[in-house]
């Protein structure tokens, strides 16, 4: 029901043959554009605040332009780049991205890729990619420390500009070698191009990096590239056969362009680097990176919402999902299977809402399916301030009248994840109230999030986790710091010349004195069960005037790990950051809750 912005979405092609065969074989000299906007539409889903597309023709003659790059803002941003296409652009190399912003920078100058020019080939660098970097200011330092001086902080600005740096070295060394082995102009060039050691720029850039990424690139010599996070946080996968290379960020986006089974699709593994030279040559270096800390966590969100539920794998994980939380659905509707209406919203939850069906059915019921609710057009809410605002928010979404039994039926709908809360609260506890059932069983497929996200996720901000806010309203004597109502409906306004909790208090100087040792906001939930936060959430989220109970069911961490074993990343769940970045990074956003939220200071 919340959208969130997530994940971006990459895309790249490598036409290993001559391009007048691919216009003979398949009729047309767009073909390979033809497959990227195939393969970025794919993906729409992962980003839709702006795509951006690159090309690199490797037969174009000095004083033509060889490297070519498209960009546009917005949600028609794919059908606006693809619509200056022009033959001149069609290369062997092709590169396309997604983007959804999570760090709150907007505007052309942020979408994907970014380009660094220069008169030699191989020293032009076009750069994409799917992260979020923890500890770019330590990068910027570095870097600053060298002597270099970034025009713009951004972690992907100072990205292309390290990757970049390196790659002049790279250039420059090769350089030295053609020189000593008495070669001379073009020669030389020649030398250069052949002899570029992209392993090596790629591990002098990123073995510094904190962070979930897979990076993509392309150069003007006709290098490709695609690195995976040595965590393994975000995914990536690649196909190839004797006419292409292909990579993207989910495997039925391959499958689907190039009409292909999954066990031809390959995984890039965690830290792994795949190359393509400029002869047309893949080699995957594994393991390019290393871990500096901990364990591989694959996001385990990509499996629950984000990827498309058409992978193989992940529709049986979130059937599965759904299936397991049948037991607790029973005891929330106690076993009362004949008076009970099962739904989902919103769409990404239905894999999840079939699982539940069919886990009831292996329990010899069968359960009724309606569909309860319905997204509503976008309605323009701008033009209204205040509770007029707020009464239009609530209409975003519509029931389907006489769907149940009144005062006789419990309804449970499945929801995919349950993050702010605000949707609930503002429209779909309002519009299922008027359906007066019995009992509203609200479901999640994923556990209660309890964590930012600082992989690329947008939540970044503790207080906007409804499981946070209901945490520490249990705490004894939070409530006498909330004389103010706050955006959330709990209060955080002027708490200035009160004290912090002893538990608060104690976390609050333990983020600020041990930022990196350990995730101290763990503590803040510790002394409260699943089911206190849960009824806790229901208080705080429940409209004034809504007259259905209403009880919340959430996937077990148990659960969860057992539906998607090869996908460990659980961070949002338990606090269990995979990298030290992940965890300076939550014990600030609780120092930042403090100060700022509600302005504080020990």
């Amino acid at each position: 029901m919340e959208e969130l912005k997530h994940e971006c979405g990459v895309a790249m092609i490598r036409l290993l043959k001559p391009l007048d065969y691919y216009e003979q074989k398949y009729g047309t000299w767009a073909w390979g554009f033809n497959k990227l906007y195939l393969m970025m539409e794919k993906q729409h889903n992962r980003g839709q605040e702006g795509a951006g597309f690159a090309t690199v023709s490797m037969q174009t003659e000095p004083g033509r332009e060889y490297m070519f790059r498209e960009k546009a803002e917005g949600k028609d941003a794919i059908t606006d780049i693809f619509s200056r296409v022009t033959r001149e652009m069609a290369g062997e190399l092709y590169m396309g991205h997604l983007r959804y912003s999570t760090t709150g920078k907007s505007g052309l100058q942020f979408v994907h890729p970014f380009l660094r020019r220069n008169n030699w080939r191989a020293k032009n660098l076009c750069l994409c990619g799917n992260f979020n970097m923890t500890n770019i200011d330590e990068v910027f330092r570095r870097m600053v420390a060298q002597g270099q001086s970034p025009r713009i902080y951004s972690d992907s600005y100072i990205t292309l500009d390290l990757m970049g740096h390196r790659l002049d070295r790279e250039v420059e060394r090769n350089y030295e070698e053609a020189k000593a082995q008495g070669l001379e102009g073009l020669d030389i060039t020649r030398y250069i191009e052949d002899h570029i050691d992209m392993a090596r720029v790629l591990q002098t850039t990123m073995k510094d990096y904190d962070g979930g990424y897979v990076m993509c690139g392309l150069t003007g010599s006709g290098e490709m590239f695609a690195v995976r996070d040595p965590w393994g946080i975000r995914p990536a996968y690649y196909y190839q056969d004797e006419e292409i290379v292909a990579v993207a960020s989910e495997r039925p986006v391959i499958q689907t362009t190039f009409d292909l089974d999954d066990e031809h699709i390959k995984e890039l593994k965690a830290g792994n680097a795949l190359i393509v030279n400029k002869s047309g040559q893949l080699t995957v270096h594994s393991p390019l990176l290393k871990r500096r800390s901990g364990l591989e966590a694959p996001c385990s969100f990509e499996r629950i919402y984000f990827s498309r539920g058409s992978d193989s794998d992940i529709y049986r994980e979130r059937k599965r999902l759904g299936e397991q939380l049948v037991p607790t659905i029973m005891q929330a509707i106690g076993n009362d299977v004949e008076h009970t209406v099962c739904s989902f919203i919103p769409n990404t939850a239905e894999v999840a809402f079939y699982g539940i069906v069919e886990g009831f059915r292996r329990l010899g019921h069968d359960i009724r399916t309606e569909k309860v609710a319905w997204k509503d057009i976008k309605l323009r809410t701008f033009i209204a301030e205040g509770s007029e605002r707020n009464d239009l928010a609530a209409h975003v979404y519509d029931i389907t009248y006489g769907s149940l039994e009144p005062y006789v039926d419990n309804l449970v709908i499945i929801d995919d994840s349950i993050v702010r809360g605000t949707t609930l609260k503002e429209s779909i506890f309002k519009i299922l109230d008027r359906l007066h059932p019995k009992k509203i069983v609200m479901v999640s497929s994923s556990p209660q999030i309890r964590y930012p996200d600082f992989y690329g996720i947008d939540m970044a901000r503790l207080e906007e986790l409804c499981a946070f806010r209901a945490a520490i309203s249990l705490i004894p004597g939070y409530s006498s710091l909330t004389p103010a109502p706050s955006r959330w409906g709990e209060g955080s306004g002027n708490t200035q010349g009160q004290t912090l909790p002893p538990l608060m208090a104690e976390v609050y100087r333990k983020c600020k004195d041990e930022p990196e040792r350990e995730n101290h906001v763990r503590r803040i939930y510790a002394p409260f069960t699943v089911e206190e936060i849960n009824r806790k959430i229901v208080e705080i989220l429940r409209p004034e005037g809504m007259q259905s109970p209403v009880e919340l069911v959430f996937q077990s961490l148990e659960g969860l790990h057992e539906a998607c074993p090869n996908h460990c990343g659980d961070w949002y769940f338990t606090g269990r950051y995979p990298t030290p970045g992940g965890v300076r990074l939550v014990n600030q956003a609780f120092v930042n809750y403090v100060e700022q939220t509600l302005k504080l200071q020990l």
